[in-house]
Formats: C-alpha cells, structure tokens, sequence
C-alpha cells in the first residue's frame, strides 16, 4: 500500500508525539487513520507538502535512501531576489557542515497558486521574494532550507511537490489517496 498525503504546515512527520502525554501538537495521526503503515522519509513540521506512506518496508527504503537518488522537488519561497550567481552555486552543490551535496536542478519561478499558509508567511514590504523550484536527490535534515540560506536566500516557506513521478497535484492540505 501507498499513501500521498499532503502534510500541512505545523504536522509532526510521525503518528504519535513523543514530547507529553497531552500534547496539543498535530501529527499523521490526526489525518490518516490506516493502520500499520509509516512515512517513507521525513518532512519538517514548519514545512508542507507531499510525505509518502506505506506498509511495505522495502518500498520504504527504496524511497527513502539517499543511495536510490530518488529525485524529491520543492517549491521553496525564498528571502530576497536571487542572483544567476546563487543559482549556479545551488546548481554546482553547496558544503554545508554535514558535508557537500550533490548538485540541484533550481529554477525561478513565478509565485504558484497554492493554498494559504496558517500561519501567513511573513510580509514586509521592504525586503523582496522569490519563488523556487529546486530538485535534490537526497534527504538531509533540513537539507533544502540549509542550502538557500548557505547562498543567502533565507526560506520563507517550503512545499515538496513531489517525490519522483508521485506528486502533490489534486491534493488540498490534510487530504491522501491511495496509489
């Protein structure tokens, strides 16, 4: 069994929150209930956006593994107005404390129609954003918004899209079909 779920913004990547008893913190939970059936990777709680499910471990690992390369893409609001310089940086791999990745594929975007964000992503007039679409073919903690803020473009908002041919496309927030 698969599951796309698209994962809102402030959702624990897990079906039980470990931190107390009577957290008030969301997680899977409060929006799958199929039994016996985990994330095949991870998504931060302040980002949103395509987290694939599913009982059959070795699917899991196949989706998950960094050695698979299996390509995961991000729309990635950015601080700032990003410069052919930065690009290329995000294009050639950056280090980061972890190590160097492997190259991206990024692109500008004009802003995507997508659902609003609660909270609203902060807005001041006089610093300027862009929109991203950025493809990685690992996984690191964090890996994405450490990569833009290593060119100095800060991450406003993260949304992944999809996870190889698996996308996000017909999915409001909270929703999940099974493929």
């Amino acid at each position: 069994m698969l599951i796309l779920l698209n994962k809102p913004f402030g959702v624990l990547s897990q079906f039980t929150d470990k931190g107390t008893a009577d957290s008030p913190r969301a997680t899977l939970s409060d929006y799958v209930d199929v039994p016996k059936v985990y994330p095949a990777g991870r998504l931060d709680r302040d980002s949103e956006g395509l987290l694939l499910l599913t009982d059959d471990g070795r699917l899991q690992a196949r989706i998950a593994h960094p050695k698979f390369k299996k390509p995961k893409t991000y729309l990635v609001q950015v601080e700032g107005n990003p410069s052919e310089d930065q690009l290329a940086r995000l294009r050639r791999g950056v280090t980061l404390k972890d190590g160097p990745t492997r190259p991206a594929q990024v692109r500008r975007l004009p802003p995507p129609d997508l659902w609003p964000r609660v909270p609203p992503v902060r807005f001041r007039k006089s610093v300027p954003d862009a929109w991203l679409e950025l493809t990685i073919t690992e996984g690191r903690n964090r890996q994405v918004r450490r990569m833009t803020a290593h060119v100095g473009l800060p991450c406003l908002r993260l949304v992944r899209w999809s996870i190889g041919d698996w996308s996000l496309d017909g999915l409001a927030p909270g929703e999940w079909r099974s493929v």
